[in-house]
């Protein structure tokens, strides 16, 4: 058993982050936190609009101190943007405050699911293959770094992954209070 007193998921963008973490929240009784609709929340423009503003590096100022919110407290279910382990900061709280799952999924697997999706800034792209597999080059060793568990999505319904996460998780993870 690994304690902590929140969990963090990590992946690259369709991994299954926001589906999987509403359900394991639930589960587990813990808040669910959708990172990039609390960076819009505290920022009072949708991520598009931050990005088109103030750039990637401003995006990122706005995530890194969302996240430090997020994970100032205890019992949180944390589902994060794709990108928000490039910041070695953001690696660094995420493997302090809480248990890291890093949901994979391969490119041809992510092309598939994001298929209809208009609303990730960095893909806005006619050929999105490049770019996700210059995004799993940079990014995979981050993940794997942070992470305490990976779970495999490829192939898995959002049923069947969430059920896998929820048994990983039940093994590998115990819930824990921040000391005071």
């Amino acid at each position: 058993m690994n304690p902590a007193p929140n969990l963090v998921l990590i992946g690259p963008t369709g991994a299954g982050k926001t589906s999987l973490g509403r359900r394991a929240a639930e589960r587990f009784g813990l808040a669910f936190v959708d990172l990039d609709q609390a960076i819009a929340e505290r920022a009072g423009a949708s991520v598009k609009a931050i990005f088109e503003h103030a750039g990637e590096a401003g995006f990122r100022q706005h995530e890194s101190a969302a996240l430090r919110d997020a994970l100032a407290g205890d019992g949180q279910l944390v589902s994060t943007g794709a990108g928000a382990i490039l910041d070695a900061g953001n690696r660094a709280l995420m493997r302090e405050r809480a248990f890291v799952v890093h949901l994979q999924v391969g490119v041809e697997a992510q092309i598939d699911r994001l298929a209809r999706c208009a609303n990730r800034p960095l893909l806005q792209q006619p050929d999105r293959d490049p770019v996700l597999r210059e995004m799993a080059r940079v990014r995979n060793p981050l993940y794997a770094e942070t992470a305490d568990l990976a779970l495999p999505t490829d192939g898995l319904a959002p049923a069947e992954a969430t059920a896998r996460l929820i048994r990983l998780l039940a093994r590998h993870w115990q819930r824990c209070e921040s000391p005071a």
